[in-house]
């Protein structure tokens, strides 16, 4: 009975990386829209392993391990891939030139910089307290804006038509990259003390789980992860100033 409770959260895990790594054939393969849902997917999987290894006290060096190499790739690599395939495929960057090797360079630091901000939270040093993150986390980083933007850019190539993306794309992985290896205090989804938040979240992450499951709204998607971005770099500033 006891491995079969550790089993139930590192299956959710293992499944998570095989869909990552799916993600990355499927942008290879030139179809971006389920490359960027299955990064979604995998965000979803990634809550219910923690979600189940909490309620099943199943929590392991093993399992956090696990969930980091997993997350590497999902939230890592993955996002690394299908934001470059989108730059060539939707920005119409050309192979070879200036704008493709900053894309190429963007990407390789959103990655690189993805497992630096893991490596640090296995380490737990300079934890910043309970409740709190030591710079963005990976997984909102990669699955909850950057799958979502390019599904927005899928959906409406109206929008992606007038915008300069071969500027912005390399702009915002290195952006992402810089908040994910930054000492902000970035806030957990722990249960606060207010009801008003914890209302707000719950709420969201059934509307999320709801657009993932049916592949809709993306565009919530990318709304509410902006939002958490921009809510969440801003009560880290706060609750270091206080």
């Amino acid at each position: 009975m006891g491995r079969l409770r550790y089993s139930i959260p590192n299956s959710f895990t293992a499944l998570s990386l095989l869909l990552g790594l799916a993600s990355i054939v499927s942008a290879q393969l030139g179809d971006l829209e389920f490359a960027a849902w299955l990064i979604v997917w995998c965000g979803l999987l990634d809550t219910m392993d923690g979600l189940a290894a909490r309620l099943l006290k199943a929590t392991s060096d093993f399992g956090a391990e696990f969930d980091s190499m997993a997350d590497l790739v999902s939230f890592g690599v993955a996002p690394g891939v299908l934001v470059f395939n989108a730059g060539l495929e939707i920005a119409g960057v050309e192979v070879e030139t200036g704008q493709f090797w900053v894309l190429a360079l963007a990407c390789g630091v959103f990655v690189l910089a993805g497992a630096m901000r893991l490596a640090r939270f296995n380490l737990g040093t300079h934890s910043p307290g309970h409740g709190w993150f030591l710079g963005v986390p990976i997984t909102g980083a990669g699955g909850g804006l950057v799958a979502s933007m390019v599904l927005v850019l899928i959906y409406h190539p109206d929008i992606a038509e007038v915008l300069p993306l071969h500027r912005y794309l390399p702009i915002i992985m290195f952006v992402l990259a810089i908040l994910m290896i930054s000492r902000l205090r970035f806030p957990k989804a722990v249960i606060r003390k207010s009801m008003l938040i914890n209302v707000f979240m719950f709420v969201n992450v059934a509307l999320i789980f709801y657009c993932g499951i049916f592949r809709v709204y993306p565009e919530y998607l990318f709304g509410i992860g902006v939002f958490l971005l921009v809510a969440g770099i801003i009560a880290g500033r706060m609750s270091q100033i206080e």
